[in-house]
């Protein structure tokens, strides 16, 4: 049997800077939840083959009827319930993965990821084993101490933006989120600093697109509807 290409979509976060009583990931743009357009694009794709979504315990139903069923979300086998942080959330549904060759792990509140951005990182994982979307950093960063006073800068040409997806072969990132959970690895904000810190593996970063941000505020979602359309009919904004 011939090993699968499978995304895990995360959708369990609760968003409280959303300031929402909604969960950031099921507010509406032009009439569907943010989750509709990340599924979408993983279920039009000719790269992936299932999806696993991830979500939280009393949402599961929600999902199923109203969205994965509503909007014919085939290559969804399996809705599964998150941790409390996002890392156990990854973990959750690399379990429920079968037969998994490559795994891109994806947040749901990130609704403009593209086709090309989906296969830019196939590519890229086929390549490295492990790899991440990101965009270089546009502005000056500074590395600031406890008290919030400039420790240094760095230079501006090697700071990058991750996002996701972020795309592992399955094996590789199952093992060293096993290895992490067995050491108490804390303070764990994105899969590849695991893959980082219990592999001997280098992570590779994939060009991505600004326009792929991830819903966390009001001012994002505004952020979204205008980029939505541009996105959709390929439009070169960069």
């Amino acid at each position: 049997m011939a090993k699968k290409n499978v995304a895990i979509v995360l959708a369990a976060g609760q968003g409280r800077r959303m300031q929402s009583a909604v969960q950031k990931q099921f507010l509406e743009v032009d009439g569907k939840p943010l989750l509709y357009y990340s599924l979408k694009c993983f279920q039009t794709s000719e790269y992936i083959d299932e999806i696993i979504l991830v979500t939280g315990q009393g949402e599961i139903a929600y999902c199923r009827e109203e969205i994965v069923d509503k909007y014919s979300f085939d290559k969804v086998r399996r809705i599964v319930a998150g941790g409390s942080e996002r890392y156990h959330s990854v973990y959750e549904g690399l379990k429920a993965c079968q037969e998994c060759a490559y795994v891109f792990v994806h947040d749901g509140a990130r609704p403009l990821i593209s086709k090309k951005i989906i296969k830019d990182t196939m590519q890229g994982v086929k390549q490295y084993r492990a790899c991440v979307s990101a965009v270089k950093a546009k502005d000056t960063i500074k590395i600031a101490d406890a008290k919030g006073f400039v420790v240094s800068t760095p230079n501006r040409e090697s700071v990058w933006i991750v996002q996701t997806p972020q795309a592992f072969e399955y094996k590789l990132l199952l093992n060293a989120y096993q290895k992490c959970l067995s050491t108490g690895l804390e303070n764990i904000t994105d899969d590849a600093m695991i893959v980082e810190a219990m592999t001997q593996c280098k992570v590779a970063l994939i060009a991505g697109d600004y326009r792929n941000i991830k819903v966390t505020t009001p001012e994002d979602l505004a952020i979204v509807k205008i980029f939505k359309e541009k996105v959709e009919n390929n439009i070169d904004i960069r």
